[in-house]
């Protein structure tokens, strides 16, 4: 047996996690409550329609958003200074639309339809899935394109909420 090859490996998994650069068992979604709000707008998330988000941060407690939009303005925003542990969105294949609740999945291994003609808080908003086929069937049913996680763009994330189109003014 070569010892490098069993050494080495399980010293950069042990260096990997005390950087906090790894995933970490001890994160996991969290519920939110009837009163939570959205951390960048104070929004009630239970008010409104369409997926939620959370972000945990090595240090300090979550961040819940009412919308996927702001999860991914957040974490796209270059000035982002807290060091991003785990992400959650919800499984739009399981949990209802109108009014989600559960259904917590890893943001980062999602299938996202942005463009679709679901509104969430934010008004047009981009669903989360768990599973492809069921994420095809939603942009099927309701337009819009595939995403994966690394795929969404700064340009995908208005938080305008469609105000600056608005020729109902």
């Amino acid at each position: 047996m070569n010892i490098k090859r069993v050494f080495v490996p399980v010293l950069f998994g042990f260096l990997l996690s005390a950087c906090g650069g790894g995933p970490d068992a001890s994160y996991s979604a969290v519920e939110p409550g009837a009163g939570t709000v959205c951390s960048l707008d104070g929004m009630r998330l239970a008010d409104y329609p369409g997926p939620k988000a959370q972000i945990h941060y090595t240090t300090g407690a979550p961040d819940f958003f009412c919308d996927t939009i702001e999860l991914f303005s957040v974490h796209l925003r270059s000035e982002q200074g807290r060091r991003i542990q785990a992400m959650y969105v919800q499984d739009m294949g399981a949990a209802d639309w109108k009014h989600p609740q559960g259904h917590w999945i890893d943001a980062r291994t999602a299938f996202y339809i942005v463009g679709s003609d679901q509104h969430g808080s934010m008004g047009p908003t981009i669903a989360s899935f768990a599973d492809q086929a069921q994420a095809d069937a939603f942009a099927k049913q309701h337009g819009g394109k595939l995403y994966r996680f690394e795929q969404i763009t700064p340009d995908m994330v208005s938080l305008d909420g469609g105000v600056l189109n608005d020729e109902h003014s």
